[in-house]
């Protein structure tokens, strides 16, 4: 009995003791460390830059690769600034006969854009760079499995070629470049040399040779001198400094690229899409996508600031992999990730609502210092009408109202509230905050769809709606030509029992005006090609900025990108076509932001209101959480690149973890003292029963 007292109370001085955090899927050194927890869903697929597109995998790159330019990190409206150049481009405008003209002439035939890179910029150290593991056989690959199985790694300083050689893979059909078709209007001479470049790559691969790029040269792309690059484009396009802003344009170095084209690592996946090379402010150090990937702080990187200091702050970044939502929660109310969005199924537990309408962290999520950061996104979702539809289309003052009546009916402040828990604004053009062109209060208000009452945009009376209908032809949703109810059709992907709920809500909308709303669902395949083919009648779309400026928008409503135009290859799927709007756009197209610019802009907006080619729908807001040792966080919906300004106190982190996870071994006690008792007492019977046999 003696021994077990000790026993028990050893146990109790462990449990109440500040002992190592059994739960915790780090170590304790990563916890205490300035290393960022961070997760994703999916693993990524391409990490190569001039294939990638989706906001996952560029969360990741986009901390590895630099091209020419970034986003102010704390300026809004959104501002760009030099990455790896030493001032902004220099832009010199060409007539036919290549001679200068000023920026205000009318016989602009080109743009010449002169980089002038720095020279302190160094890549990663990469064994790419050894000239012996450039033909590497079946013996010097024995040992190979992963990037880090090298022995040897060396660097070297960022050129004016490896731009040049990004634009020239970009080029390639094979690569997939997404932006290839669009960057063919622009740049000169690409289109003619994707088409030259594309069969030689064809026919290489058929020969099993290795592409190499340098010889091959475009048009419009001209390296001056190690440090400097020229690219020409069409006509002007103020827009283009925005894509150098993007990781399409950037650096590729020819070694990396000929060293991947290896037939032995390409069998074991080792190629630009598993092991990125840049110069960016971290690299790749392992890549598990079914488990963790995770960046560490680039050795070479160049001299960049930050309020003074020296980035990057942050020395590593994990990221794990997180299929499901709910245990990912739960890890970050741990304290086991730094940071969160807010799901459906959490919003409740994270995020109090005022009595007007504003959001807030909830008391239990303040008692842990957890922050909230929001913003709305530079983006659009709107229910389109197809322009070219005999019933909802043409642009009749009957059709204009048929249109304007169901704009109105259409409840987005409803849709936000129920199925978006507030996380949102009802748009009034297509233009989302943020963007040049957008205005808020009374002026940026659609007063087709909105009175402006009290200092409020108020939602007009259903009342109002329904008169329109009746001018347009349909008194109570029955039509005056042959005395039946109107029935409009909605096409949708939507097919879960999840989605029964908004199509049941988007029923109801179009019932208030007495039209019935028949839902075509079908897969996403067959409704794009509905799109295309201009079949559809009423649908529901959407559009993220590429980049910052109001032509990324209205250019969705430019009558040469209709669908049924281009052969279904046009982005403005609605199919409208308004010669006064059209000619508006072609003249803020090359515009820089000015009060001119803006003044055109507000004369196409006032023209899509009344024609009301989409019911505008919304503009989403997106919420951040966060812990109090995770700082630095400001909303920056353009740049990508933003893990080397935030920071971590890892000393503070781990305080908490082990406030918030204690081990809790009392029942293990318990448990412990039950069988230690249990024990004892058969022992004793065992005990007098062999006493008892002896006497």
């Amino acid at each position: 009995m003696k021994y077990f007292m000790q026993i028990l109370i050893l146990i109790l001085i462990i449990n109440n003791s500040n002992a190592t955090i059994w739960n915790s899927p780090y170590s304790t050194k990563e916890e205490k460390e300035n290393t960022l927890f961070s997760s994703f869903s999916l693993p990524p697929k391409h990490l190569d830059p001039v294939i990638s597109y989706s906001a996952s995998e560029w969360g990741i790159i986009s901390q590895i690769y630099e091209p020419p330019l970034q986003y102010k990190y704390l300026k809004k409206p959104y501002e760009l600034e030099p990455l790896t150049l030493k001032e902004m481009p220099t832009i010199i405008y060409l007539d036919k006969n290549n001679s200068k003209v000023d920026e205000n002439s009318t016989n602009i035939a080109y743009s010449k854009y002169i980089l002038h890179l720095r020279e302190d910029i160094k890549y990663q150290n990469h064994p790419a760079f050894i000239k012996e593991y450039r033909h590497l056989d079946k013996s010097a690959l024995e040992d190979i499995k992963t990037i880090n199985d090298f022995k040897k790694s060396s660097t070297r300083n960022l050129k004016a070629q490896d731009y040049e050689y990004a634009i020239k893979r970009m080029a390639v059909r094979a690569y997939h470049s997404p932006i290839l078709d669009i960057m063919n209007q622009y740049i000169i001479g690409l289109k003619e040399f994707s088409k030259e470049i594309s069969k030689v790559a064809q026919n290489k691969k058929k020969s099993k040779d290795i592409l190499n790029l340098r010889k091959y040269h475009i048009k419009g792309v001209e390296v001056i001198d190690d440090y400097t690059l020229s690219i020409t484009i069409k006509g002007k396009y103020p827009q283009f400094l925005y894509w150098l802003s993007m990781n399409f344009f950037a650096p590729i170095p020819w070694e990396a690229d000929l060293f991947y084209q290896q037939r032995g690592l390409i069998k074991k996946n080792i190629t630009l899409n598993t092991y990125p090379i840049g110069t960016g402010a971290y690299y790749l150090s392992k890549n598990n996508p079914n488990r963790e990937m995770i960046l560490k702080a680039n050795p070479n990187f160049h001299t960049e600031y930050f309020k003074g200091k020296k980035l990057p702050f942050i020395k590593k970044v994990i990221f794990s992999l997180e299929k499901e939502s709910i245990p990912f929660w739960n890890k970050f109310l741990q304290g086991y990730y730094d940071s969160s969005g807010v799901s459906s199924e959490a919003f409740d537990q994270a995020i109090s609502i005022s009595s007007n309408g504003n959001m807030g962290i909830s008391d239990s999520m303040k008692k842990k210092g957890i922050k909230m950061s929001s913003s709305i996104s530079p983006s659009i979702f709107y229910l389109a009408f197809n322009m070219a539809d005999p019933i909802v289309g043409g642009y009749s003052k009957e059709a204009q109202k048929l249109r304007q009546a169901i704009s109105i009916a259409q409840n987005e402040e409803e849709y936000i509230s129920i199925f978006m828990n507030g996380r949102g604004i009802p748009a009034q053009s297509p233009i989302p905050p943020a963007i040049f062109g957008y205005q808020d209060g009374k002026e940026g208000t659609n007063f087709v769809v909105y009175d402006w009452i009290n200092g409020k945009r108020v939602r007009k009376p259903i009342e109002v709606a329904k008169k329109l209908l009746a001018e347009a032809g349909y008194p109570n949703g029955i039509s005056k030509k042959t005395g039946k109810q109107l029935v409009l059709y909605y096409d949708t992907t939507s097919r879960g029992p999840d989605d029964r709920a908004l199509m049941n809500w988007r029923r109801k909308q179009f019932a208030k005006l007495g039209i019935e709303l028949i839902i075509r669902a079908t897969d996403y395949n067959r409704f794009q090609d509905k799109i295309r083919k201009g079949k559809a009648q009423l649908f529901s779309w959407g559009w993220n900025a590429d980049y910052p400026d109001p032509e990324n928008f209205l250019f969705l409503l430019y009558g040469k990108n209709a669908t049924i135009k281009t052969g279904g290859a046009g982005i403005n799927s609605s199919n409208y076509q308004n010669p006064k709007f059209d000619k508006l756009f072609e003249e803020i197209k090359t515009m820089k932001n000015s009060p001119k610019r803006l003044e055109k802009i507000r004369e196409m907006i006032k023209i899509l209101q009344i024609d009301a080619p989409w019911v505008w729908g919304i503009h989403p807001k997106s919420l951040m959480l966060y812990h109090s040792w995770y700082s630095n966080i400001y909303p920056n919906a353009m740049a990508q690149n933003t893990l080397k300004y935030k920071k971590i106190d890892g000393k503070k982190r781990y305080k908490k973890i082990k406030e918030w996870n204690k081990p809790v071994i009392m029942p293990l006690v318990l448990f412990f003292v039950f069988l230690i008792v249990i024990g004892y007492f058969l022992y004793r019977i065992y005990q007098n029963r062999q006493k008892a046999i002896v006497y």
